[in-house]
């Protein structure tokens, strides 16, 4: 039997990991997810620990291999969740479980960066402020909360690149995903030196850094024999998930923009060369094209708000909707769906795990403000699918602001899968929005980046030519639009409002938090 060429993409995700197989045309032939937990030992914290993330990324192999008939899989490409620290010792075991990126700890070494490097210096050495999500102040958390850790640590890895470690037996990261570690030059796209010397950090730590369609190892022969694979199969060096997920949807050309909506939020534009915004406000890093760069805005609690929703609001729903055979998303949208744009004057702040853009604020907290008598609970769900939205576009305004182009918006994650988010975004944004018809996105991404490792595309933007095909398009509506514009500018009056009553918040909260895991 002739086997199909096929190409592997790993997402290692905040709640779970899928595996991807893409035929080297790019259709898409199978995907398998495994879902696991994200631990909250105290309020604001997220940790998780790697072998979660090894295990899954196995049976999700597996399990997409076996619907498939004679594939070879030429390339594994990586993705994944970004900024998380893994620490291992000399003998790489793993030191502590993983802190990861909506973890909020960190707030006083960042404010220590800061101050040690200064935030203009900071800016032109990293391209981006510290900020609590990063892996660098987590580490300089580490070495002071936990110094009989961090005087074993030999080696820091990356989520993705720590299955990488254990798949291959390399240590290496990709420049998208190093870019949100605070430690690398993005402009020259190799680990800073000056960042390393500064903050007391050995350079013999960190993992080599590559270009994302670079083959960075091969497929150890026990492991390979574990996923019913070929050993040495060539695994790219991939890249962090929104840069990858940027590939998957062809977002590989100016003007290009993309709005995910998964756990976080992103809004992501491409950049052919360094553009900054002085006050930190948004991202700037390496694309998984070579030679070229992104910008970023980021909500952190996107689809983690909606999840919170259904996870301690909508039980009865979510049992139903199960036993009916229906995504609960799904369910619960159409009970939103009820409700008019602008829930009539109900306003939802996402700032359940802090925020990023616009505001930098890791004390940040969700608000729903404007209730009365007349809202019911399907009104609270619709304004928490237009405050993520609101959230989002926070970062399109500052890309404006920048001067970035922007002519549509391609979507992907949760908020491409429900029409009802989608035409909310079409009518916050103002601007068209089209979904792409591989659905996959990070992983998806991660595979064509394979394809290009081993010469099967010619480069990323080629290969997203072949690959990337638009399904649909949805247009703002002009009576929505002039809603949303109001709500949105109640929206944004709100947190100057309350920022200076966030730390109050966070003092009450903080030394009373039980310990437990929940998932988000």
């Amino acid at each position: 039997m002739v086997q199909q060429e096929a190409l592997l993409g790993i997402d290692t995700g905040t709640s779970g990991t899928k595996a991807i197989v893409v035929a080297d045309n790019g259709v898409v032939l199978a995907t398998a997810s495994v879902d696991y937990p994200l631990s909250t030992p105290r309020l604001g914290w997220a940790e998780q620990d790697p072998a979660l993330w090894v295990d899954a990324a196995k049976v999700a192999v597996r399990r997409a291999l076996s619907q498939v008939a004679s594939v070879r899989i030429r390339a594994i490409g990586l993705t994944g969740q970004m900024h998380g620290l893994v620490l291992l010792d000399g003998q790489d075991r793993v030191l502590r479980p993983a802190i990861l990126w909506c973890d909020g700890r960190t707030t006083a070494q960042c404010r220590e960066i800061t101050e040690l490097i200064g935030m203009e210096r900071l800016i032109q050495l990293t391209c981006n402020p510290a900020l609590e999500g990063f892996t660098a102040p987590k580490l300089l958390w580490v070495r002071e909360h936990e110094p009989e850790v961090f005087g074993q640590v030999e080696h820091v890895l990356l989520p993705k690149d720590y299955v990488r470690f254990v798949l291959t037996g390399e240590r290496a990261t990709d420049v998208s995903d190093a870019s949100g570690t605070l430690l690398l030059d993005v402009r020259a796209r190799r680990w800073s030196t000056t960042m390393l010397s500064e903050l007391g950090i050995p350079e013999c730590w960190l993992a080599r850094v590559h270009e994302s369609p670079e083959i960075t190892g091969r497929l150890r022969a026990d492991v390979a024999a574990e996923l019913g694979l070929e050993p040495g199969v060539p695994v790219v060096g991939g890249g962090g998930d929104q840069a990858a997920g940027a590939v998957g949807a062809g977002i590989v050309e100016p003007g290009m923009v993309s709005a995910t909506i998964g756990s976080s939020g992103v809004v992501f534009a491409h950049s052919a060369a360094i553009t900054l915004d002085p006050r930190g406000r948004v991202h700037t890093f390496c694309h998984a094209v070579p030679g070229a760069w992104h910008v970023m805005g980021v909500t952190q609690g996107a689809g983690i708000s909606l999840r919170w929703w259904r996870d301690h609001f909508a039980a009865a729903e979510t049992a139903t909707a199960v036993r009916l055979g229906v995504d609960p998303y799904t369910f619960l949208t159409g009970e939103a769906a009820r409700i008019p744009a602008g829930c009539e004057g109900l306003i939802w702040l996402p700032y359940l795990m802090g925020e990023r853009t616009p505001h930098l604020d890791a004390l940040a907290r969700g608000v729903l403000f404007g209730v009365t008598v007349r809202h019911t609970r399907a009104h609270v769900l619709r304004a928490v699918l237009e405050g993520v939205v609101f959230s989002l576009n926070d970062s399109l305004e500052v890309l404006r602001e920048m001067g970035v182009p922007v002519r549509s918006v391609r979507v992907s994650g949760g908020g491409a899968r429900s029409t009802l988010w989608r035409q909310i975004q079409a009518d916050v944004y103002g601007l068209p929005v089209d979904t792409m018809q591989a659905e996959e996105g990070p992983a998806y991404g991660a595979a064509l980046l394979g394809a290009v490792g081993v010469g099967l595309q010619p480069s990323v933007p080629e290969g997203c030519r072949a690959w990337v095909k638009t399904e649909s398009r949805v247009e703002p509506e002009a009576r929505h639009r002039r809603i949303y514009q109001a709500a949105f500018t109640l929206y944004r009056s709100l947190y100057p409002a309350l920022k200076s009553l966030y730390p109050q918040a966070a003092a009450l909260s903080l030394d009373e938090a039980p310990a437990g895991t929940e998932g988000c």
